[in-house]
């Protein structure tokens, strides 16, 4: 047998570094040749790696989170015949047994998790198979060791196993006025009998016990792009929003209309494609707006072509598809491109280019899009454009007051490079096509 040292190779555009999104496998997996091993991270987009050959996985070079140089070791297989790494040993031996807790030691902390190193303590066979009813309400509670066969220290936190800790939860018990007759103290589950029923005068307490518990979360993958792309483009892009609304009564009559009439295999039309109908007419005339800035080099790129984000939420964080020369598409492609989009997105499978190369982004939080909404520029372009929730108001019209749907749209622009008259002309000229979705389909030139 032999040991093949697999390592991170060149994933393009020049990255450096990739981070560990997802381990697809553990120590002593035995893969084929071809099974994915991890999902690694780079700037634009996740990774999917595949084992370069059949083995079986003696180490993983690394945890969800980590940064691996390119050519720097990733996973370290035993494979038949001599492999590649005759004179390397694997950096890490395999996971080792943890070591008992010493007689004493510290159990669990009252957030309810495990000490580390602790293995968890099984519910004794006597615990009865029913749990016994509260003590009735209004008598006072026992103070810490009173009848008690143990008595702690003051400030030691109890010590029961996962099970004693949740039923004492449902029977609303204060862990920390009952003794423990277990090992170092050790609440058991006869513990609680006891504490439950050496009353008549004792209740269990109804007030809800205060939570305690702490948890710390890794910021990895791409929960940790996002934030650094947020944290970037808010301190170097000077926002400033402007929020319009809308009269979309005709608008929506006509999307509902137009769904209603759709052939099977078009895709149901939202409020977005047109919305990107009224950007691809408008865009030529404000093209500072369908750009992206360097400001390193001190460069503006306009582009003739409208290469639209569509801000979408997945299971793992906000990404930003691109609906590429949406200057060519209908309304209904637009639909089946953006769903399309959409779903590559969530499952992961969106490629690099698809996630890259935008000029300006439509964010839409549907139903939760709230009234006003402030998004964050997309960098390095300089606009985006934000659509808030349909609501039916009273306005007025000629007049008399009238039920109508109307719609905000928030926006953000960089001061950089849209002055504030600009950006109003931009959105004033998108809420004339929307009010008045005729004009999305007019051909003239704009």
């Amino acid at each position: 047998m032999g040991r093949y040292v697999f390592k991170l190779s060149d994933v393009g555009e020049g990255i450096a570094e990739c981070e560990i999104a997802t381990w697809r496998v553990a120590v002593g997996d035995v893969v084929t040749e071809d099974q994915p091993l991890v999902d690694m991270l780079t700037e634009k987009a996740a990774v999917e790696l595949p084992s370069p050959v059949a083995g079986r996985i003696i180490e993983l070079c690394g945890e969800a989170g980590d940064m691996i140089a390119v050519g720097s070791p990733l996973v370290v297989l035993e494979v038949e015949g001599a492999g590649n790494a005759k004179d390397e040993a694997p950096k890490n031996e395999p996971q080792k047994k943890a070591p008992s807790p010493p007689a004493g030691g510290r159990g669990q902390g009252e957030g309810g998790g495990a000490a580390a190193g602790s293995v968890p303590t099984p519910a004794p066979a006597s615990a009865p198979a029913t749990r016994p009813s509260p003590a009735p309400a209004g008598h006072p509670l026992p103070q810490a060791g009173e009848g008690s066969r143990s008595v702690r220290k003051p400030g030691e936190k109890p010590i029961a196993a996962p099970a004693v800790r949740q039923r004492a939860r449902d029977l609303g018990i204060d862990l920390r006025l009952v003794a423990g007759s277990g090992s170092a103290g050790r609440i058991t589950h006869a513990d609680l009998d006891s504490y439950v029923e050496g009353a008549g005068r004792v209740a269990a307490s109804t007030q809800a016990a205060p939570r305690t518990g702490v948890e710390d979360i890794k910021i990895i993958g791409l929960r940790r792009k996002i934030a650094e792309a947020m944290q970037r483009a808010k301190q170097r892009i000077p926002h400033f929003a402007y929020v319009e609304e809308l009269d979309v009564t005709e608008l929506e009559a006509l999307r509902l209309h137009l769904n209603g009439t759709r052939r099977p295999e078009q895709a149901k039309l939202t409020l977005l494609p047109f919305l990107l109908r009224a950007l691809v007419q408008v865009l030529p005339r404000f093209p500072h707006v369908n750009a992206t800035y360097d400001d390193e080099a001190g460069v503006l790129r306009r582009y003739a072509a409208v290469h639209c984000g569509v801000a979408t939420q997945t299971p793992n964080g906000l990404v930003v598809p691109v609906l590429r020369h949406a200057e060519t598409l209908d309304v209904w492609q637009m639909a089946s491109e953006i769903r399309r989009l959409a779903e590559a997105a969530r499952s992961g499978k969106a490629t690099r280019e698809e996630l890259s190369g935008s000029s300006i982004t439509i964010s839409s939080l549907g139903a939760l899009g709230g009234i006003v909404s402030t998004p964050v520029i997309n960098a390095p372009e300089v606009a985006i454009v934000g659509v808030n929730k349909l609501v039916e108001r009273a306005v007025f019209r000629n007049g008399a007051v009238v039920p109508r749907l109307t719609m905000n749209l928030s926006s953000s622009f960089d001061h950089r490079i849209v002055d504030g008259y600009d950006a109003a002309q931009f959105i004033q000229a998108v809420k004339q096509r929307l009010e008045h979705p005729a004009t999305l389909f007019m051909t003239e030139a704009v």
